[in-house]
Parts: structure tokens; C-alpha cells; sequence
């Protein structure tokens, strides 16, 4: 029974580890995409200008 939960805990913690690393991967790849779609824009934006819209974008759809 004891061993049960050690291995229960550390099933856990783990798990919260990979959740907590991984959480922004998708958000930075939205931002990346976002990024090389603009510098194909009529006006071209530096790359500067064209992450900061684009996060401003993505964090106002969430």
C-alpha cells in the first residue's frame, strides 16, 4: 500500500513537470507563424513590430 502511493506521488510530479514545461510551446508556435505570415504583408513589419502585434492578437482571441 505504501509503496502504491510513493509511486502515485511521483506520477504527479511528473506529470505537473511536463505540464508546466511544455504549457507555452503551442502559444510560440502560433506567435512563429504569425511572425512569417506578416513579413508576407503588402507593408512589411519588422520582425520586432510583428511579434509584439501578433502576441497582442493571440493573447486578445484567448
Amino acid at each position: 500500500m505504501k509503496t502504491k502511493n510513493i509511486l502515485t506521488i511521483i506520477f504527479i510530479l511528473v506529470g505537473l513537470y511536463f505540464i508546466f514545461n511544455f504549457r507555452d510551446h503551442n502559444f510560440k508556435r502560433a506567435i512563429d507563424a504569425c511572425v512569417a505570415g506578416s513579413q508576407k504583408l503588402e507593408k512589411p513589419m519588422t520582425v520586432l513590430e510583428a511579434k509584439k502585434f501578433c502576441e497582442d492578437k493571440i493573447k486578445n482571441n484567448k
